[in-house]
């Protein structure tokens, strides 16, 4: 049973207003629960409404608005025992306190928002709007490994419920980490990634499946083809052309961003830099769509077109500042311990009581090793090839040694967050266990296996080891190997099977590296 299969009161209205909000008309969409708001007096009713309403007003980003409609919609919350409802008003929150510039609460109400989402034991498909705005939130604060995992869950649940897995492609997502990569100096990675996102369109396309895209998603998939016009990689147009797409996204304020930017982007990539300056010069966007760095970079990148060399370093220079700022203030929020802070022994003694069920690592954000295996049954019960990867750190053990078990978390959670990062679309990452981590890569040979071992070792070896745990350096072995569900084998027996194989790969994998 679904939430709102408890809701008495004009259900019609609230699923109306959700069905208006997927397809970005959400000035309709706060129309309409208005009415519901006067009108009805069911709490259950009511609660949705409010923190359906919040939601609404954040895609308009009406800020002066957010304090109150959060204040109304806790209120109308506090006393329903239901984890989704929880779960979504903590993640809309998080993006309202981000918006607002808050933080130290934005980090407080991610951790709220998890922690109620994940205790939903009967999830449905408002669950998985919930996980979706959870993974938007993670996105903005660049907390990209957790936003994946977070989108990921929404995929999951959402495919369950019977929405299709288009629904929540969320390129904006991976568009975040792409710039993100851009504005820190790794222009390639992030043409990495943009391509990456060109592919996922180009999928839905050939399936005919692009008519299940939310508008918002048609926007962020054209501003990464201008993006990646502007950084003078070639476009296709057609279906895909960047200029049709920027006109999507609704009355959705990060989408009309996204349309600016965008035009900017393609005065670049089509020879008028200077128009391209202009446009900068009178626009006005967010800090918060792409980062503040992001016009500054834009500038940059037109002013190198033009031949003004010397201002596009200082434009660049800008830019990169305002990136290590916003990381030194995450860095300030979690030395802060918000996370740690939110009800700490209740954590502790309900992570306690629940060990057995968890499906989540706690100190990398992961699927663990029992979600990991239902996750593999299932997708050998459909009867899908897999190919699974252990994959192991080297050094790991003198990063301990030298540096103490806290720095070795900090490792930890740096490696999920690179892994996810470099994985594909539908690959699935769990941590198993102390320094070992495993992939899942669906519908996927050996060949292919190489190829993602190759960027996952290349990206751990440029990751910045050295500002975190000085003079350690710290790698990673990969070993793969299919999964093989045959006729009279049981799941059970074949991931053991495939798992030994791949932990010998990985061995001679750490052989060759010491014999190197």
């Amino acid at each position: 049973m679904g939430w709102l299969d408890r809701v008495e009161d004009q259900v019609d209205a609230l699923r109306r207003a959700r069905a208006l909000q997927e397809v970005s008309r959400s000035a309709e969409a706060c129309a309409l629960l208005d009415r519901v708001i006067r009108t009805t007096d069911d709490p259950c009713a009511r609660a949705d409404a409010l923190v359906q309403r919040l939601s609404a007003l954040i895609n308009l980003g009406r800020t002066a608005e957010f304090t109150r409609a959060i204040e109304e919609a806790s209120a109308a919350v506090r006393d329903l025992a239901e984890p989704y409802l929880h779960g979504h008003l903590n993640a809309l929150a998080a993006l309202a306190a981000h918006h607002q510039g808050a933080l130290d609460r934005c980090v407080s109400h991610l951790v709220r928002a998890a922690r109620a989402l994940g205790a939903d034991d009967d999830p449905d498909r408002d669950t998985a709007w919930g996980w979706h705005d959870l993974a938007m939130a993670y996105s903005y604060l660049s907390f990209h490994g957790h936003a994946l995992g977070a989108i990921e869950r929404a995929r999951q649940v959402g495919l369950t419920a019977g929405i299709p897995e288009e629904t929540f492609a969320a390129p904006g997502i991976r568009l975040r980490n792409a710039v993100a990569l851009d504005h820190n100096g790794d222009s390639d990675g992030c043409l990495r990634v943009l391509r990456d996102v060109a592919g996922d369109l180009a999928r839905f396309l050939r399936r005919g499946r692009a008519g299940n895209l939310r508008p918002s998603s048609l926007a962020a998939y054209g501003y990464a083809a201008a993006r990646r016009a502007a950084l003078g990689d070639r476009v296709d147009s057609g279906d895909a052309d960047p200029a049709r797409l920027l006109g999507h996204g609704g009355d959705s304020a990060r989408a009309r961003d996204l349309r600016q930017l965008g035009q900017v982007c393609l005065a670049v990539a089509e020879g008028r830099p200077i128009e391209a300056v202009t446009r900068l010069d009178t626009i006005r966007v967010s800090d918060e769509t792409l980062g503040a760095a992001e016009a500054p970079r834009l500038r940059s990148v037109a002013l190198a077109r033009a031949g003004d060399h010397a201002a596009a370093h200082r434009a660049d220079r800008h830019a990169f500042r305002l990136a290590a700022q916003r990381s030194d203030r995450l860095r300030d929020v979690y030395i802060d311990g918000i996370a740690a802070r939110i009800d700490h022994e209740e954590m502790r003694r309900e992570a306690a009581r629940y060990e057995g069920e968890a499906l989540t690592d706690p100190l990398t954000g992961l699927p663990n090793r029992r979600r990991l295996e239902r996750y593999i049954g299932a997708v050998v019960a459909r009867g899908e090839r897999v190919v699974i990867g252990v994959c192991d750190l080297d050094g790991f053990k003198a990063v301990n040694t030298r540096h103490g078990h806290h720095s070795g978390d900090l490792v930890l959670q740096r490696i999920a967050g690179v892994i996810n990062r470099v994985m594909r679309r539908g690959d699935f990452v769990s941590r198993y266990g102390g320094d070992e981590f495993v992939v899942v890569l669906p519908e996927t040979g050996m060949a292919e296996a190489a190829e993602v071992a190759r960027r996952i070792q290349a990206a751990v070896h440029t990751e910045d080891w050295e500002s975190l745990v000085p003079g350690t350096p710290v790698g990673v072995s990969i070993g793969f190997a299919e999964v093989d569900g045959g006729t009279g084998v049981s799941v059970r027996e074949a991931l053991g099977a495939a798992f030994e194989l791949a932990d010998r790969e990985m061995l001679r994998a750490k052989d060759r590296l010491r014999a190197s």
